[in-house]
C-alpha cells in the first residue's frame, strides 16, 4: 500500500470516531480521540486519533498536526501519572512498511517498565479484556 492514497471512511479508526464501533475512551474534544488500544503493547498503551480525515501525519493539516501533538502530550503525561511507567513511547506510523496497518492519523502513547517485555505491534497480540481496559482508562481520566 503506497504512503498517499485515498482516504476509507470505513478504516475501524473512522468507524470508532463516528461510534459506529466500541472503544474505552479517555478523551475526547473537537479535535481528537484518545482510547485504550485494545491490542495493547504494554499496559495502559493509548491511542490518540486527530479527528481530522487524514491517512497519515504528512497528509494531516499543519493545524490539526499542532492540535494533536499537544493533546498527545496531555494524554501522555495522564498516562504517566496514573501508571507511573519508567518511560513513554510516543510514536506514529506512516504508510505500511513503516508499520502503520490501520490508515487513519494516530499516535501510540506506550508505557515502560524496566525488565517488562513488549507486545507485538498492529493486532497480533492477544486482544485486551474491556473491563481491564476500562480501569486503565479510569485511572488515566482521573489524571486529565
Amino acid at each position: 500500500m503506497s504512503l498517499h492514497g485515498t482516504y476509507d471512511d470505513d478504516n475501524i479508526f473512522a468507524k470508532i470516531l463516528r461510534g459506529e464501533a466500541p472503544a474505552v475512551k479517555v478523551y475526547e474534544d473537537d479535535h481528537v480521540l484518545a482510547f485504550m488500544d485494545v491490542f495493547p503493547q504494554t499496559e495502559g498503551h493509548t491511542l490518540v486519533l486527530p479527528k481530522e480525515k487524514a491517512r497519515n501525519l504528512l497528509e494531516l493539516s499543519d493545524e490539526a498536526a499542532r492540535e494533536a501533538i499537544t493533546r498527545v502530550k496531555k494524554v501522555a503525561k495522564a498516562v504517566e501519572a496514573a501508571l507511573e511507567p519508567d518511560g513513554v513511547v510516543v510514536t506514529q506510523f506512516n504508510g505500511a512498511p513503516a508499520g502503520q496497518s490501520v490508515f487513519h492519523i494516530h499516535f501510540h502513547i506506550i508505557p515502560r517498565w524496566e525488565g517488562r517485555g513488549l507486545g507485538r505491534h498492529g493486532g497480533s497480540g492477544e486482544m485486551a479484556d474491556t473491563g481491564e481496559l476500562e480501569k486503565l482508562a479510569e485511572k488515566i481520566r482521573a489524571k486529565l
